[in-house]
């Protein structure tokens, strides 16, 4: 009798989670977009820049999404990078981001992001800096 009472519940508060949950939605797509930036500022930001035409020691991100990997006008590139023929997406930027020396062996960037929440969040986040 306790375990139909218990499934009673359990399923009354799950109706009650999925009707709220639209209420709160958008402050989760605003949380996700901001970890991002906080990401990329504390992982990415010393070497990278995602303001329009500010390289740094690394090329410019800002609209990376769709671009062809070492094509930066002005940007300093391995030849390994430039012969790569990748164009960046979520998917080449996940696995780059993962191993980066494994993807593209020569390339200069050595520091990876391990897990990957939060390679995620920073694509996330470079996608909103990159034009529709």
């Amino acid at each position: 009798m306790e375990s139909g009472h218990n499934k009673k519940l359990a399923a009354g508060l799950l109706i009650v989670i999925l009707r709220l949950s639209p209420l709160f939605f958008p402050f989760a797509v605003a949380a996700q977009q901001d970890d991002g930036e906080r990401l990329f500022r504390q992982r990415c930001a010393t070497c990278h820049s995602v303001d329009p035409g500010q390289n740094k020691m690394a090329p410019n991100l800002h609209g990376i999404i769709g671009r062809a990997a070492g094509s930066l006008e002005g940007a300093s590139y391995s030849g390994a990078m430039r012969s790569s023929r990748m164009t960046w997406d979520r998917q080449s930027l996940d696995s780059f981001l993962a191993a980066p020396s494994q993807v593209v062996r020569g390339t200069r960037m050595t520091a990876g992001v391990p897990t990957a929440a939060q390679r995620a969040a920073i694509i996330r986040y470079l996608e909103s800096q990159s034009p529709d």
